[in-house]
C-alpha cells in the first residue's frame, strides 16, 4: 500500500496477476468438484482460493479470485465461462433493443456473494496484506458482449465503433455504470486497492482509444478518485497507448512486457506508480535467467517510489510453482540489498 501511494519501501512488493489459482495443485483440486464461477459464489471457498497464492508464494498481497465477467452474470447476462476457451455469450449485442439487457448493477443485491467474499478475506488478512479488488474495462467487456466470445481481430467491435458509433456510445455508457458500481462496492466491502483490466484495448489505435475509450476509463477514475483507493489501470499490448492512460485518471499504471519499465515511466510520467512488468514466459526458464530479468526490471525502476513488481500479464497455467516462488524471493532480496542488484549479470 505504501508503494501504491508511491511511498518509500523496504523493498519493492510483488504480487502476480492470476496468481490465485491455475498453477496451483491445491486448487486444481478444487476444481475438480467445482466450477470457476462455483468457487466464486461459495464466498468461504472463494476465499480459500484466494488465499492459497499467498501463503504457497509469498506474494505481498491478495487478489479476489474472481473474472471480469462477473458483473455480467450479476445483471443477467447469459454466459459461460468455457475452459479452453473464455467467456461465450448466448446472445451478443448486435442492436439498441440488445442494450435493454444491460440493466444497472446493484451490487449488494446482484452480486452479495463477491462482496461478503471480500469482507471474510478482509478479516482473515488482518490487515497483514492487502486485499486487491479489480473489475473488466468496459471495451474487454464490451468486446466479449458484441463478439459473443473471445476475438483475434475484433471484426464486430471495430464495425459497431465506426459504423453505429451511437450504439456503441450507449454499450460503453451502460458497461461504465455497472463498473463503477461494481468497483465502488469492492471498496466499500474493505478491498484495499482495485485493478481496472482492458485486456483487449490493445487492439486498438491510439486515436480510436481516445475516441471511443478513453472518456469512460475516466469516468471510473474520477467516479473512484473520492474513495481514496489505490487504483491500477492495466491493459495489454498498450505500447501506442500509454501516452494517453496516463490522463485517464489512474495513479498506477499497469505495464505489459512489451515497453521497457524505465521507458512506460518516463511516458507516463513519474508523479505516477507502476507495476509490472516481466515477461510471463520468463517463468519457464531456468532460475539464474529468471534472477537476471527480475534484476533488469527493478534496475529500470531505479529505485523510485511507487513501483510494484508484477507481471507484463497473467501466469500461464504450466508455469513451475518452485520458480515462481523463487522469482518473488529475488524481488525480495535483490530490491532490499543494491549491492546484490548490482552484482546480478545478463
Amino acid at each position: 500500500m505504501r508503494a501504491a501511494r508511491r511511498e518509500a519501501v523496504e523493498r519493492t512488493p510483488v504480487w502476480f496477476m492470476r496468481q490465485a489459482g491455475r498453477i496451483l495443485p491445491e486448487y486444481r483440486a478444487i476444481r475438480e468438484d467445482h466450477t470457476l464461477v462455483e468457487i466464486c459464489r461459495q464466498p468461504e471457498l472463494c476465499a480459500d482460493v484466494t488465499l492459497q497464492p499467498v501463503d504457497r508464494l509469498g506474494v505481498d498481497a491478495a487478489i479476489l479470485f474472481s473474472d471480469i465477467v462477473t458483473p455480467l452474470l450479476g445483471v443477467g447476462i447469459d454466459l459461460k465461462i468455457v475452459d479452453g476457451v473464455g467467456p461465450v455469450i448466448a446472445q451478443p449485442i448486435a442492436s439498441a433493443d440488445d442494450l435493454e439487457r444491460l440493466r444497472p448493477l446493484d451490487p449488494e443485491h446482484d452480486l452479495a456473494y463477491v462482496l461478503e467474499s471480500i469482507r471474510i478475506l478482509v478479516e482473515r488478512l488482518d490487515g497483514v496484506r492487502p486485499l486487491i479488488g479489480f473489475a473488466g474495462a468496459p471495451f474487454t467487456l464490451a468486446a466479449y458482449l458484441v463478439e459473443g466470445k473471445p476475438s483475434r481481430d475484433f471484426v464486430k467491435v471495430k464495425s459497431m465503433m465506426f459504423g453505429a458509433p451511437e450504439l456503441w456510445h450507449g454499450l460503453m455508457d451502460r458497461l461504465t455504470n455497472i463498473t463503477i458500481a461494481y468497483l465502488m462496492a469492492q471498496a466499500k466491502a474493505g478491498a484495499n486497492a482495485l485493478q481496472l483490466f482492458d485486456s483487449w484495448v490493445g487492439a486498438l489505435a491510439p486515436g480510436d482509444y481516445a475516441t471511443f475509450v478513453q472518456p469512460y476509463a475516466q469516468r471510473i477514475f474520477a467516479a473512484l478518485a473520492p474513495l481514496d483507493v489505490p487504483c491500477i489501470h492495466f491493459g495489454t499490448g498498450t505500447a501506442t497507448l500509454l501516452s494517453l492512460m496516463k490522463d485517464d485518471g489512474a495513479p498506477i499504471i499497469g505495464i505489459d512486457w512489451h515497453t521497457p519499465l524505465d521507458e512506460a515511466w518516463r511516458i507516463v510520467g513519474h508523479d505516477k506508480g507502476v507495476q509490472g512488468n516481466l515477461d510471463p514466459v520468463t517463468l519457464f526458464a531456468p532460475e539464474s535467467y529468471v534472477r537476471e530479468r527480475v534484476a533488469d526490471v527493478l534496475r529500470r525502476a531505479g529505485g523510485r517510489a511507487g513501483h510494484i513488481f508484477n507481471l507484463g500479464h497473467g501466469l500461464h497455467p504450466q508455469t513451475p510453482v518452485a520458480t515462481v516462488q523463487r522469482a518473488v524471493e529475488y524481488v525480495h532480496e535483490l530490491s532490499a540489498n543494491a549491492d546484490a542488484l548490482a552484482g546480478v549479470t545478463a
